[in-house]
């Protein structure tokens, strides 16, 4: 894979920030839990599609925002 060009990503980023963030808030996250949709009616399971890999970058933030603010449910059967 070649070297991103920090040029390039500059030039890009302004405007894919407004989508892809790290969630602060939970308005931030819903946004973003909502672009995913977005991603996964597009993508689907084609893993190959262009747009696979940002929606891989965009469960992460997901599950790391959910991690650090969604309790647990607690599961059935233990307590």
């Amino acid at each position: 894979m070649a070297k991103p060009n920090v040029s390039t990503v500059t030039a890009h980023w302004t405007e894919l920030a407004k989508a892809v963030s790290v969630p602060h808030t939970e308005a931030e996250y819903r946004r973003l839990v909502a672009f995913l949709d977005r991603l996964i009616d597009e993508v689907g399971e084609d893993e190959k599609h262009p747009l696979a890999s940002l929606m891989e970058v965009v469960g992460v933030l997901i599950e790391r925002y959910e991690d650090e603010h969604v309790p647990e449910l607690m599961s059935g059967g233990e307590g």
